[in-house]
């Protein structure tokens, strides 16, 4: 196992030992002479698919997904949608750019998301269309299944932004099954990455058909007021060669969290029995000498200028903080 420092240093996710295949694949695309629509994006949306045991649309970004969710749950503008507020910016803007109202949730310190009390909260305020469930750091929210379950009973459209959660598990269950739709994000920085990409997640057949036609303008019948949010099949080879190897880059950070930096860092954020993490990022509670910053350092309702009170969520901004955690492809990965 690589030393704290080696783990440290930066490298992107892909794994160098699947270069020959990549290029093997770019030229099935390039014999195929469909570079878009094809067979690829197919073979990647069906790994996808049958590690999360529910259906699966590959998109060119994670926006394309969150649109498609939000688009079928019938968001639009006098409507309401709740939002943790320790997040990325992409999530409340989607909503807001489908002229939506945002209503903002604090987080718990214990795994820096949502709360169920919260959306208690926001659910009897609000009375939201839908809602976004965040999965911040490469675990899931410790009560996912519990506002799942409020969301099914109130009638609230749930969504699990699950960009950072590739290869999480709760009880053997994978994110964005929990919900009605989840969606994961393939940008340059995350476990797997195509540069650019996502995937919309459903157990319902319906979400999956609506996210299809919408990708591609509502292509055939344009029942659907989609755009294009297409993957083409060069991105999508890319996804199934790191998909291929997301057990062992999980595998990999567990055990070098749990041998090389666990001993270093006791206040760190710790999960709950049946929980495992993709450890997108390790977070601690102290400061530390060589950090790669924090997950987010300013809520969204502060970039946004929202004036509600959200005193978790401005904590957690300023007392936690990132340790550099990298695969390491190769035997030490075994």
């Amino acid at each position: 196992m690589p030393t704290a420092e080696a783990l440290g240093k930066f490298a992107i996710g892909f794994d160098d030992r699947d270069r020959a295949r990549l290029h093997a694949l770019w030229d099935e695309v390039l014999d195929s002479q469909q570079w878009a629509e094809g067979g690829m994006v197919a073979r990647f949306e069906a790994l996808w698919a049958e590690r999360h045991g529910a259906g699966a649309v590959a998109l060119g970004s994670w926006a394309g997904g969150a649109l498609a969710a939000l688009r079928f749950a019938g968001v639009g503008p006098g409507d309401v949608v709740l939002c943790p507020s320790n997040t990325f910016m992409a999530t409340p803007l989607a909503a807001l750019h489908l002229g939506a109202e945002v209503a903002f949730l604090d987080c718990g310190r214990d795994d820096l998301c949502a709360t169920l009390a919260e959306f208690e909260r926001g659910i009897a305020a609000h009375r939201p269309r839908a809602a976004f469930l965040v999965h911040i750091g490469g675990h899931l929210a410790f009560a996912t299944e519990a506002i799942a379950e409020l969301c099914r009973r109130e009638g609230v459209f749930l969504i699990e932004d699950c960009a950072h959660a590739h290869g999480a598990s709760l009880d053997g269950r994978r994110p964005g099954t929990f919900g009605d739709a989840g969606v994961y994000s393939f940008y340059a920085t995350k476990t797997i990455s195509t540069g650019e990409g996502g995937m919309l997640v459903s157990r319902r057949p319906e979400v999956v058909e609506h996210a299809r036609a919408f990708r591609n303008y509502g292509k055939p019948e344009h029942a659907v007021a989609g755009l294009n949010f297409r993957m083409s099949e060069f991105t999508a080879a890319l996804g199934i060669v790191q998909a291929e190897r997301l057990d062992e880059i999980v595998a990999f950070k567990n055990r070098a969290a749990r041998e090389v930096l666990d001993p270093l860092h006791p206040a760190r954020l710790e999960l709950p029995p049946g929980m495992v993490s993709g450890l997108y990022k390790y977070i601690v509670f102290d400061p530390i000498p060589r950090s790669t910053g924090r997950v987010y350092d300013q809520p969204c309702h502060r970039l946004l200028g929202h004036q509600v009170d959200l005193p978790v969520s401005d904590w957690v901004a300023e007392h936690h903080w990132c340790v550099p955690l990298y695969y390491r492809p190769g035997p030490a990965a075994g």
